[in-house]
Parts: C-alpha cells; structure tokens; sequence
C-alpha cells in the first residue's frame, strides 16, 4: 500500500513561476526611492558640502574686575611673621607637643629639653638663698643686741658710771654689727639673683611659642640633640618652624616699566592657583624700594583684606592691580560672549554653536557689555564654542571647522 501511495506523488509542470528578476523589481525601485530621500536630505543638511571653515571663539566666564584692571602681576604668599624656634641651651629632646598645622598660641610650651642639670642648680640656689636669709636674720638680731649695749654704755658714760674702753668697744661691736647686716642684705640680694638665674636655665628648657602661630614644619625628633649653633653633627638647631597665619600677603614681581601704575593702598584682586574658582580682596602694602636688576623687577606686598584658613604660605598667587574697588555685586563671574559671535534672526540674538563638528544656531540672551565682551544669561554655557562672523549662508547643521591661523 505504501509504495503504490508513493507511486502516485508528481510534481505539477503546468503553473508556470514568475521570472526571479521581476520579482526583485519592487524592492529595487523602494530602496532607491529611499536612498535617494535621504540623499536629499543629507544633501540639504550639508553633509556632502565640504565643511566652511570658520573663526571660533569660546564662551567664558568673566570677573567684572578684569573690566578695570590696570595691570596683571605673578608671586607668592609669604607669612611676614615667620620663625624657626630653637633653644637657648644644647640638650636633648624629651618632648613634642605640637606637630604640622598645629596651632599655639603666644607663651604656650612647643617642646621639653633634658634640663635635669638646671634643675638642681635652681634647687641649689634657692637653698643658698634661705642660708643668706637666716643670715640675715642673725645679723639684725646681733646688730640690735649690740645697739642696746652701745647706747646703755653711752648712757653710763654720760654718768661716768663706766670707762671710756668700755663704751668704745660698745660702740665698735655696734658699728661692725650694723655692717653684718649690710653685708647679709647684700648676700640675700645676690642669692635671690642667682636663683633667678637659675629658674632661666630652667625655662630654657621649655621651648615656647613666641606668638600666635601654625607649625609648618616640624625640624627635630624625640631623642634629638638641640643646641642654638646647630654645628654639631646630627644636632637640630631649630625644632619647630611656625608662621603667624594673620600676616600672609602676597609678594609679587612689578616690571620697572610697570611700576607707576602701583601705589601703596591701590584695591587689588587676588586669586590663588589653588583655588581658581575664588578671588581675595586685597590692598597694596608697600613697594619695596629696591629693584632686581636680574630681573628688572620691583617687589610689591599686597595684604588680604579677607583671610581664608584654605590660604598657606608659598602657595603660588595672581595679582590684578585694579584703578578702583571692587562694587557690591561685582564679585561673581559672569557668562560673556565676544559680540563678533552674536548674529540675528527674526529680530532675536542668537549664536552658531558648534558641536560634534556641526553648527548648531542656538537663540540666546544678552545683558550689559562687560568691557569688549557682551554678558550672556541664557543659551550658551561657558566652554561653548561659537562661530566668529558667521559667514552668509551658514545655517543649523552645516559642517565647520576651524580656521587655521
């Protein structure tokens, strides 16, 4: 059954298939149809146009003070009030008790010296002063027992109860008891010197803060030898370095050329490599009255007006010398433009701003001039690049690149 089922299976020849080539027809002609709107529409957004080349300017942020600034100067902040604190006395270190950035205040202790040998020294010293007082104390009560006996035989005498020998021996015992107290005065008064010189041995041992500071550098270790001349070998001579945040300014280099346009007192702007996004007020000091003739410089001190605890000694500043001061409001930077970029459509300001190498026409708003820039609030964005002088026929999408200059 199965093979005479099999038997009966053919294949029908008489329908005749369409020719492979008319089928594909259709599709072609779609597909060129497609390719060639998006050809025209490439072609209209300027794709295969080569691309215009063109002057670029970038938006930025602008100080209102850089409208006013007569002249730009380079330095550093140095602390006026600097001191490397060292002792009086060669010994060695038993104690620290301050480390970098640490903050003192005048009169406290920085460090501990080994001064066990002072110390007796004063305990010494002060023993010899209350012998020198017990001294003393003897001779006035001699000097009294001496004096009643000299004015009872001077009494006698007057009576010529008693012989003149005995009243000049009276008399001489009086005279030399007066002078052991003297003398146990003077010695009181050298005793009581000598423990004072003994208690400042004692504080040399103690290194304390000369004024109101921060440690910038810690120069010596526990165990250190200190000594003032610091000649030894492996000896520290200072222990700790401290500035007096209070009296950072700004030392900056003035070209001799430049240098009438600097005087004591003139509004100044500084700002600080470490903190770019920030400017300090500052007043000029004075003009150091000499130059370097290395450099054909002068040395001007400008003072902050507001200090800052971000501020540190020897951090790299800009100073702008400014012809008046800086206003309420003018603190801020602000988004400028160069006008040259600003062109017009339909009575509204706009700007041709180039991304991914295509330049985009984007409407913007504008405010005050802010010198040659214009102030813009809305459209653009500082680090924007914009076309300079758009040229005629540049439009939304076309393809630019910058001009070489």
């Amino acid at each position: 059954m199965e093979a005479d089922d099999l038997s009966r299976l053919k294949i029908d020849k008489s329908a005749k298939s369409a020719p492979p080539g008319r089928r594909r027809r259709p599709m072609l002609i779609a597909g060129a149809a497609a390719l060639a709107v998006l050809a025209a529409a490439l072609a209209w957004m300027g794709v295969f146009s080569p691309a215009q080349s063109v002057e670029v300017a970038t938006v930025s942020q602008t100080y209102p003070s850089q409208s006013f600034t007569l002249l730009n100067a380079s330095g550093y902040v140095v602390a006026q009030r600097k001191a490397a604190v060292a002792s009086k006395i060669t010994a060695q270190l038993l104690e620290l008790a301050v480390e970098e950035g640490s903050r003192v205040k005048k009169g406290d202790v920085i460090a501990r010296l080994e001064g066990a040998d002072a110390a007796a020294a004063r305990d010494q010293a002060r023993a010899n002063l209350s012998v020198a007082r017990y001294s003393l104390d003897q001779a006035r009560a001699e000097l009294e027992d001496a004096r009643v006996s000299y004015e009872r035989e001077k009494g006698l005498l007057t009576r010529e109860y008693t012989t003149k020998a005995s009243f000049d021996a009276a008399e001489a015992r009086f005279r030399k008891a007066a002078a052991g107290v003297s003398g146990a005065e003077s010695a009181v008064k050298a005793s009581e010197a000598a423990l004072e010189a003994a208690r400042v041995n004692v504080e040399y041992s103690l290194v304390r803060a000369p004024f109101d500071a921060v440690v910038l550098t810690k120069n010596a270790d526990i165990g250190d030898i200190v000594t003032p001349l610091g000649a030894a070998a492996n000896a520290k001579a200072a222990v700790v370095t401290i500035a007096d945040m209070n009296s950072l300014q700004v030392e900056a280099d003035v070209s001799e050329s430049n240098l009438e346009q600097v005087k004591a007192g003139q509004p100044c702007e500084i700002q600080l490599d470490a903190l770019p996004d920030k400017r300090f007020r500052g007043v000029v000091h004075m003009v150091i009255p000499t130059a370097d003739r290395t450099k054909a410089t002068v040395m001007v001190k400008v003072r902050f007006v507001d200090l800052d605890p971000r501020i540190l000694p020897e951090m790299s500043a800009k100073v702008a010398f400014l012809s008046k001061p800086v206003g309420d409001g003018e603190e801020k930077p602000r988004t400028t433009i160069n006008p040259a970029a600003v062109a017009g459509r339909n009575g509204k300001p706009t700007a041709f701003v180039i991304r991914d190498g295509q330049a985009q026409e984007q409407e913007i708003t504008t405010g005050e001039k802010l010198g040659d820039l214009l102030v813009v609030t809305g459209g653009v964005k500082a680090g924007d690049r914009v076309v300079l002088n758009p040229p005629k026929g540049l439009k939304s999408g076309s393809r630019v690149k910058q001009a070489e200059k």
